[in-house]
């Protein structure tokens, strides 16, 4: 058997490559050379989570590149340490120490587009993390998106997205690759771990069918309906030359494209941690005799000034 890649994955351009040494990372290594995609380099970082166990994971990925003759990058960073200074998650931290990896292998290589193994079951987990968080509608793993990186815009695609976990297992087996097991994955000590080990069994056992392609369609038919919307708020020109949102006519939209407007302004505006509570508060500023600020994840403000919204940085000043 093979596993299918993304036709939106152009296999003649460079990329770099974010592998782990498990099994989804490997697999998807083998997939694109198998597809005769060899402009790769593999990047891997050492979270140093794991003691030996991390140092063995970076030395299999050095000798994965050696073996395919492949460019590699491998760098080490003390997540825990970094979770505890920035008073972060180690989930965050990891991901944070990653992204600024990822930033800096892009210039040393010129190539800021990163490939990622998320696979079909991670989307469905990505979708019932979010829903149960509170996030703003079904939010799912793009094929697709754009990372600020400090000066650098990374492009991260993941053209996995259409296998299963199974599909992946079997890949491997078939072919009798190696890949390093990671028996954290295992240990119910993130929400992310019990939601894969214990929550979507459980779901698949009561509903005595395989929920993952429900929940992807679900998302999917979310995705279109905001689709919608985005393209009714588009006709309706609701910013102003300086990409501002204009009170007077956000105001006299119903209720649910107030909201989408919001939203969808806030995101346009790479405002973090969206959700519909965040979405609710800043819909207070839509009144006149309501506050003329409010705080943002990410250490900025919505402020209403001039019968206009607008994301700053900070608080500066006082008046609405």
């Amino acid at each position: 058997m093979s596993l299918a890649l993304d036709p939106r994955l152009n296999l003649r351009r460079k990329y770099l490559l974010g592998i782990s040494g498990g099994r989804d990372s490997v697999a998807l290594l083998h997939v694109l050379l198998e597809a005769g995609c060899r402009q790769l380099v593999l990047c891997h970082l050492n979270h140093q989570l794991r003691g030996l166990f991390s140092a063995h994971d970076a030395a299999f990925v050095r000798e994965l590149a050696e073996q395919h003759e492949l460019p590699f990058e491998i760098a080490r960073d003390h997540v825990r340490r970094r979770a505890g200074r920035e008073n972060l998650s180690i989930e965050q931290a990891a991901r944070q120490a990653r992204h600024e990896f990822f930033a800096d292998c892009a210039a040393r290589h010129r190539c800021n587009r990163v490939l990622l193994a998320h696979h079909a079951d991670d989307h469905a987990e990505t979708i019932l993390f979010n829903l149960l968080r509170g996030s703003a509608g079904l939010k799912g793993i793009p094929f697709e998106s754009v990372l600020p990186a400090g000066r650098r815009k990374l492009t991260l695609c993941r053209p996995l997205l259409g296998a299963r976990r199974h599909e992946i297992d079997a890949f491997l087996a078939e072919r009798r690759l190696t890949y390093r097991d990671d028996a954290s994955n295992k240990e119910p000590f993130t929400p992310r771990n019990r939601l894969r080990n214990e929550v979507l069994p459980l779901l698949e056992e009561i509903m005595e069918r395989d929920v993952v392609p429900a929940l992807a369609r679900a998302e999917e038919s979310s995705r279109d309906d905001q689709a919608c919307l985005d393209a009714l708020l588009g006709v309706l020109d609701l910013l102003d030359p300086q990409g501002r949102l204009f009170l007077p006519k956000l105001r006299k939209l119903p209720a649910v494209l107030r909201y989408r407007a919001l939203f969808s302004y806030l995101r346009q505006q790479r405002v973090p941690d969206l959700s519909r509570e965040l979405i609710t508060r800043c819909m207070a500023l839509l009144d006149p005799q309501g506050p003329p600020r409010l705080s943002l994840p990410g250490g900025r403000c919505l402020r209403r000034r001039s019968a206009r919204l607008f994301v700053e940085e900070g608080f500066r000043g006082a008046s609405g």
